[in-house]
C-alpha cells in the first residue's frame, strides 16, 4: 500500500529514472536509472535526424506498482524541416477528462521542448487505443458535440524567462487569447 500522495514510478518519474528502483515519492533519485528526457533533448540537439528519440514510461517491472498503471506509455519526436513533432501512444483514454488533459500536456511539452531545443514546433499527434466514453459522461459530451468548434479563436501558448525545461515551472507558461462555453461538470468514473 502507498503513502497518500505517492502515485508510485509514474511517468515523470520513469522519464527521468527508467530503470531505477522506486521506493517512495520523498527519496532522492538523482543520478539513478536513465533519464530519457535529458538523452532525447541532447539527441534533438547534436543528431536531430536519430529515429532513436523515444521516451518510456511503461515499465513492466513497475506496473503494478503505480496507481494507475500507465494509461499514456510513451512519446517518441522527430524533426522533418526544422519542426519538432511529437507522437504519444496511450493504452487507455477516457475521452471526456483524460483526452483533454493529455492534448493539453503533449502540447506543452512539445512546446518546451522546441523552447529548449530552438526547433520551431511541428504536429502534435496521439495513438490512441482503448478510447472509452464512461455512461455518467454521454450526456455531456452530446451537449459538447452541439458546440461550434469555430466560435472562439485558438489560444496561443508562451512561456516567460526560459533557461530550461529542467528548471521550468508551471507558473513560467500562460495561455493567451483563452475563451470557452460554460464548462460541462464530467464526474470521475472508474
Amino acid at each position: 500500500m502507498l503513502e497518500e500522495r505517492d502515485l508510485g514510478s509514474i511517468y515523470g518519474w520513469e522519464w527521468r529514472h527508467f530503470g531505477a528502483e522506486y521506493k517512495d515519492y520523498q527519496t532522492d533519485y538523482t543520478g539513478k536509472g536513465v533519464d530519457q528526457l535529458k538523452r532525447m533533448i541532447e539527441m534533438l540537439k547534436t543528431k536531430p535526424d536519430s529515429r532513436q528519440m523515444l521516451v518510456l514510461a511503461w515499465n513492466p517491472v513497475d506496473v503494478d506498482k503505480v496507481v494507475p498503471p500507465y494509461c499514456h506509455y510513451a512519446f517518441q519526436v522527430t524533426v522533418i524541416n526544422n519542426r519538432l513533432n511529437l507522437f504519444w501512444s496511450q493504452r487507455s483514454v477516457d475521452v471526456a477528462l483524460g483526452l483533454p488533459f493529455n492534448i493539453a500536456s503533449y502540447a506543452t511539452l512539445l512546446h518546451l521542448l522546441t523552447l529548449e531545443t530552438g526547433l520551431e514546433e511541428g504536429i502534435l499527434t496521439g495513438f490512441l487505443a482503448d478510447t472509452h466514453i464512461y455512461l455518467n459522461h454521454a450526456d455531456g459530451l452530446k451537449e459538447q458535440l452541439t458546440r461550434d468548434s469555430n466560435k472562439y479563436k485558438l489560444p496561443q501558448i508562451k512561456t516567460n524567462n526560459f533557461k530550461s525545461i529542467f528548471d521550468w515551472q508551471y507558473t513560467d507558461t500562460e495561455i493567451i487569447g483563452y475563451e470557452s462555453y460554460d464548462r460541462i461538470k464530467f464526474e470521475i468514473a472508474i
